[in-house]
């Protein structure tokens, strides 16, 4: 085998991000006529396109969402008069009302609402919210057991109850009113409540239909006000709670969403409430790098899907989600900034749970070198993880290994409890049904979901698991997708089309982020920085200029640096500001070695090795790098007296020597130990191709 030296590997990472980029096909007449329209560049024209804009007239709308007339809550939602009427006569005679809430940060921030606004309109008025270890999603027996003994007699879901037919039957068997507001997927069986307000029972059509939980409170408690002559004073701060809740659940931010988040976005930055100021304060949203304040007109999604959001929703996930409400429904900033400084804590307790649990779930798929091509989904269970954040390290790992995921851990020695994360392509609830005899409780939606089992189902699980896995997934889908809105140049990138860009806003689930994708930049500088992100200068030559621009990649130190000299790279712009100066800087989601067709790639291994084309690199002794399936080799071509030789060595010090013309090859660490392997499968096949390739580019 390969005698010759070669560089060193150990200081080169492993591998590159392994994803899929969807580039979006352009349509430059269309387009072109959109910008017209709209006083902008075409560039956002394409966006509003991919968006799924097909008129102008839709363009208008999805540009100047104020500009639509909406129709009344009241004519969509069946029940919502109703439980206007069910509400006002509770007040109206004192009977004791219950909140009943969910732990998450929708949850919460719908329960924190409905108080607002019934104590406000001069409700008797308490909550409760089950607890998420010991007692899971949703209202209860429980709960609504005590309810009755404390003396209430309406109940108030919500964020939660559509699916809790036993509990809500109980409430009525006891003589309690219930009003169900939900935004969760109908079952087959409705529960019998007096009343059940959900976007998910009115058309498809509606304005209405992407509310989250915290949407339906808000369309509630503002047609109550409405009703009760009160509502002035009372929508801004109502506006403010629905803005957090839904983007925090990451609702889609299309219809009456897109318009009232827009409206919210623009009331935090100098909130009404004591609770909101405290929680931007602590997380330093309106911060500068260098820690000075900014008068932001408005807030951007991102800075609640990122600071905001994740400080609420790590008390529910593993602390008292009475800290949350207390925080959003006080009007003393002293009581808020305690809260504030709580939320904050935790959050970082939080934080230091997901690391070591990430952690300890790749030591695992590593050291059992799982073969994800093989199983097509990955389930990994460990003892003493902490249930409240498994889910969130789901998500990590799928983004990690491009997977399904099922994580769990044991609550005792004979039950696992679990979340699932899914891919585009594999329907995370579908696969629970699949696996319906052996699971205790689940539940979830196409993305996600939660489950329990007994311990002793888990071999089982695993095997049915894959076979739904094997069903639906083929080997191309398990890559992350990226979906690329445009090719930009690094000339392109400036303050105006940012600014070009906050038409668009909000952006979020239905309306992502723009993304852009410039080929083969060169990396000039690249350095770590915080907790593991890579912070880099790039360059692109255009027309005899050079242009310069830096970039961020959250979280990708620990795998991918350093990044190799050439990049092709997907992304989207953010501002960055340093003492004073604002510049716009690139947030980096994708990154590929560069793509340059090359006439060898239609060719079989055999073919190449056989053609001219070696005959040009027979004397030449240079090494070329290249990435193939995440991992990195270095190749060469090498001479033994009249025959070439193909010689390519992966990071562990394996060779794969093969002579030119030959269908076999060696495959070991040194020759003596070779074993001959077939390069027309598959596997060799593909990493041959992919090293002519990187030869072939090499200058001449």
């Amino acid at each position: 085998m390969l005698e010759h030296s070669t560089p060193e590997l150990s200081h080169r990472p492993q591998r590159l991000p392994s994803q899929r980029w969807q580039i979006y096909s352009a349509a430059a007449e269309f387009a072109q006529k959109l910008a017209e329209v709209a006083q902008t560049s075409p560039i956002i024209g394409q966006l509003l396109i991919n968006r799924g804009v097909e008129t102008l007239e839709q363009a208008q709308a999805f540009l100047e969402p104020e500009s639509q007339v909406l129709p009344s809550p009241v004519e969509e939602f069946p029940d919502l008069a109703l439980s206007v009427e069910l509400l006002n006569t509770a007040i109206a005679h004192d009977k004791k009302i219950a909140i009943c809430g969910d732990y998450d940060a929708d949850g919460m921030t719908s329960t924190a609402l409905l108080l607002r606004s019934l104590r406000w309109l001069g409700a008797n008025v308490d909550y409760a919210i089950p607890s998420r270890m010991h007692e899971g999603y949703g209202i209860n027996q429980r709960i609504v057991e005590e309810f009755k003994r404390e003396g209430i007699e309406l109940i108030l879901t919500v964020d939660n109850g559509i699916s809790a037919f036993d509990a809500i039957a109980k409430a009525r068997e006891l003589g309690l009113t219930v009003i169900i507001t939900d935004h969760h997927d109908i079952p087959q069986q409705l529960p019998p409540a007096n009343a059940i307000l959900n976007p998910k029972l009115i058309p498809e059509s509606s304005p209405y239909r992407g509310l989250a939980g915290v949407g339906v409170a808000y369309i509630l408690a503002v047609s109550l006000a409405q009703k009760l002559g009160q509502i002035a004073g009372l929508v801004k701060p109502l506006l403010e709670l629905f803005t957090l809740g839904t983007i925090a659940d990451l609702a889609p931010l299309t219809g009456v969403n897109r318009r009232w988040v827009k409206r919210g976005l623009r009331l935090l930055p100098q909130s009404q409430l004591a609770g909101v100021q405290a929680l931007i304060q602590v997380a330093g949203v309106q911060s500068n790098n260098n820690g000075t304040s900014v008068n932001a007109k408005s807030l951007k999604p991102d800075d609640i899907g990122f600071r905001l959001g994740p400080r609420i929703n790590a008390v529910g996930r593993i602390a008292d989600p009475q800290i949350v409400i207390d925080l959003l429904t006080t009007d003393d900033m002293g009581l808020a900034l305690e809260r504030a400084m709580q939320c904050e804590q935790i959050n970082q307790h939080r934080q230091q749970l997901c690391e070591q649990i990430e952690q300890e779930a790749i030591a695992y798929i590593e050291q059992n070198q799982i073969d994800l091509l093989q199983e097509r989904v990955l389930v990994v269970v460990q003892a003493d993880w902490h249930h409240g954040v498994i889910g969130i390290v789901a998500s990590r790992l799928v983004e990690r290994y491009g997977v399904p995921v099922f994580i769990g851990t044991y609550e005792d020695e004979h039950h696992i409890r679990g979340s699932a994360r899914g891919i585009p392509e594999f329907h995370v609830f579908a696969a629970l049904e699949f696996c319906q005899d052996l699971l205790g409780k689940f539940g979830g939606h196409k993305a996600a979901g939660g489950f329990s089992l007994p311990a002793e189902n888990l071999a089982a699980l695993r095997a049915r698991l894959r076979e739904f896995a094997h069903q639906c997934l083929q080997i191309e889908h398990l890559k992350p997708l990226i979906k690329i809105d445009a090719q930009a140049h690094f000339s392109q990138i400036d303050r105006q089309l940012y600014k070009q860009l906050d038409a668009l806003h909000p952006c979020g689930i239905d309306n992502p982020n723009p993304l852009f994708w410039t080929a083969n930049v060169e990396v000039i500088e690249q350095r770590i920085v915080g907790k593991g992100h890579i912070k880099l200068k790039l360059a692109q030559n255009e027309n005899s200029q050079r242009f310069q621009v830096n970039a961020i990649a959250w979280r990708k130190a620990r795998d991918y640096f350093p990044l190799p000299p050439r990049i092709d790279i997907a992304y989207c712009l953010r501002e960055n500001t340093w003492n004073g100066n604002t510049t716009i800087e690139l947030e980096l989601v994708g990154v590929r070695l560069p793509t340059q067709p090359s006439k060898i790639e239609s060719k079989s291994s055999k073919e190449v090795a056989a053609s001219g084309e070696v005959s040009s690199l027979e004397h030449r002794r240079n090494f070329a790098e290249f990435y193939y399936n995440q991992r990195r080799y270095i190749c060469g071509i090498f001479t033994n007296s009249s025959t070439a030789e193909l010689r390519i060595k992966n990071d562990q010090g394996q060779i794969l020597a093969i002579a030119q013309g030959d269908s076999t090859g060696f495959l070991g660490t040194k020759r003596e130990n070779a074993q001959q392997v077939d390069i027309t499968r598959s596997h060799f096949h593909q990493l041959v191709i992919a090293a002519y390739t990187a030869l072939n580019q090499l200058p001449k």
